[in-house]
């Protein structure tokens, strides 16, 4: 009996440690090159130490930040939206978030420590996405990283998809309303930032709250992050970028930004990618589009120097974890460094969260993801995860 509760608690304070010495035969710090034969030393659920040489309490073959997804696209559907309004400004999405859910778990375990949650892509303006980490407890005040991280929108069919006109009919819900075409979610941005712009409306409260939302996003205090699929929504807003001078910009979802080279490089946009499709096409399940991206999308932005980041829009099938996008990214001809700052580095810098996520520094989040052979792949696969020092998936047992 005693042997037994000795080892019960030898295991329990195993579960609870939060210091450990990894030793791998490759490090990736992302903001250094690789360290060979290195150790990441992790005390109090930060990184100690990134140094060459040395034992450690668990060994693998690499050693890489924890994955940051700026489109994991977990949400609670149309109640993470406000449906009354087309450009519900002042809505946050972590008031609607499902912390409990199954697919943080999921997406953890894969690698990927740190996401952006966003509403559902139903309104023009839809309201303040958030960063956090994936795991730990079930709080937002415990997995928060950066709140009102992007204000969110969507450019393109999919806001307008449940609207529709009287026709001479008498109206019987709020969906009786613009928008109800492409030109139509296009007028209803504009229209919202030159309200802003003008300060119509002020003397409401609800109004003037929105409209000095508005006014950060186009003073660059705030970033604003459209969904832009096919061609024709790139452009859009690219377009909107530079008629309101609005300073950051995140596509994302952005399919087609490969045909518009030049106006995106002009713009200086940041891109999102989704995950790739063996056809290279993508098809929208809620409207009639179909869209096309090549296998070497990534590479092409890289050239263009674009910053970029890869996603997994919380793909399940086979082939769309985050991981799974940086090795589609690398057999389009990206290489090995610039897809794993896209999983890392780079989405943390977009999201503002970069001094403490994205690179194995000393003072950052223990978020590790380890490897048994060279990450990205076909024959490696993640054996083990750190999140905050913690250890969420044991390599031991792989």
């Amino acid at each position: 009996m005693l042997s037994f509760l000795a080892g019960f608690v030898a295991a329990l304070c195993v579960a609870q440690d939060n210091d450990w010495t990894i030793a791998a035969e490759v490090i990736y710090p992302v903001s250094k090159g690789p360290i060979e034969n290195g150790v990441v030393r992790v005390e109090n659920g930060k990184i100690a130490a990134v140094s060459k040489g040395g034992g450690g309490k668990l060994e693998c073959y690499a050693v890489t930040p924890g994955f940051v997804d700026l489109s994991v696209q977990i949400d609670t559907g149309p109640t993470s939206v406000e449906q009354s309004s087309e450009t519900a400004v002042r809505m946050r999405v972590a008031d609607a978030l499902d912390l409990f859910s199954f697919r943080w778990e999921r997406e953890l375990r894969s690698g990927v420590t740190t996401a952006l949650a966003n509403p559902l892509d139903m309104d023009v303006l839809g309201g303040f996405g958030v960063v956090l980490k994936t795991g730990g407890a079930p709080t937002l005040e415990r997995r928060l990283l950066r709140a009102d991280a992007v204000l969110r929108g969507a450019i393109g069919t999919q806001p307008s998809s449940g609207n529709s006109s009287p026709r001479g009919g008498e109206p019987s819900s709020f969906y009786y309303r613009r928008p109800t075409t492409r030109m139509g979610v296009e007028w209803v941005a504009r229209d919202a930032f030159y309200r802003a712009l003008q300060g119509e409306g002020s003397a409401e409260p609800a109004r003037a709250e929105e409209n000095a939302i508005l006014r950060k996003v186009l003073s660059g205090e705030t970033v604003l992050m459209l969904q832009a699929k096919a061609t024709q929504d790139v452009r859009t807003a690219l377009y909107l970028k530079e008629e309101f001078g609005i300073p950051r910009l995140i596509l994302d979802h952005a399919i087609e930004c490969w045909r518009e080279p030049e106006i995106l490089v002009r713009s200086g946009a940041a891109v999102v990618l989704p995950p790739f499709q063996a056809t290279g096409r993508h098809v929208d399940g809620t409207v009639p589009d179909t869209y096309f991206q090549p296998l070497d999308t990534a590479k092409r932005l890289s050239d263009l120097g674009v910053p970029f980041a890869l996603s997994s829009n919380g793909g399940r099938e086979l082939g769309a974890r985050l991981a799974d996008q940086a090795g589609h990214a690398m057999r389009g001809g990206l290489s090995f460094e610039a897809a794993l700052a896209a999983v890392t580095l780079v989405p943390a810098t977009l999201a503002g969260v970069a001094e403490r996520v994205g690179s194995l520094e000393v003072g950052k989040d223990a978020d590790l993801v380890l490897w048994n052979g060279k990450p990205f792949e076909p024959t490696s696969r993640v054996i083990g995860v750190l999140l905050d020092g913690e250890l969420v998936l044991d390599p031991r047992t792989r």
